[in-house]
């Protein structure tokens, strides 16, 4: 089957189709327990079998190729979906606030801020480069010319600093 299906035999890929269809189905239903899931995992597995059939493997059963093009797809499509979850749920924290909530947004942040004005200087710009900024580690090193562990050093009492300081306005 494999080498036809290489070829670009249609009948030959129907006939696959037809056999493999309700396998792939039930196995991916298996571990999703979603309808949804498992019939668009089945179907993009058969469109990828189908536009990457020159490269398909004659040495590996068509069974083998397609259920492991069916497992990579499964997890993209639920990665996709974590992401789409996560997506929503930031949403709904970050729908705009009432006035209410947003005075107190805004003193919760002045509060923060001035929190981090009190760390001591050098300890206060490696927490703003590796939290504001959002630079790793190792940019922060070669910026400031300190190794990663005094930068893990300086974040960590950081942290510590900033735990203790904001638990008096929670």
């Amino acid at each position: 089957m494999v080498k036809e299906i290489r070829k670009g035999n249609q009948h030959v890929y129907y006939k696959a189709y037809d056999e493999y269809h309700g396998k792939l189905y039930q196995y991916v239903f298996k571990y999703t327990r979603s309808a949804y899931l498992a019939e668009e995992t089945v179907q993009l597995a058969f469109i990828k079998l189908w536009e990457k059939r020159e490269s398909l493997s004659i040495e590996h059963s068509l069974s083998s190729q397609l259920f492991r093009i069916s497992k990579s797809i499964l997890v993209d499509l639920l990665r996709k979906e974590k992401l789409r979850q996560t997506q929503e749920l930031s949403d709904i924290f970050i729908a705009a606030p009432v006035a209410s909530e947003k005075i107190i947004y805004k003193e919760e942040l002045e509060n923060v801020f001035a929190a981090i004005e009190g760390l001591p200087t050098q300890s206060r710009r490696v927490f703003e480069l590796s939290r504001l900024d959002n630079l790793s580690h190792k940019e922060i090193s070669d910026r400031l010319s300190i190794s990663t562990k005094t930068i893990e050093n300086h974040i960590s009492k950081a942290l510590k600093y900033l735990k203790t300081n904001l638990t008096i306005f929670l």
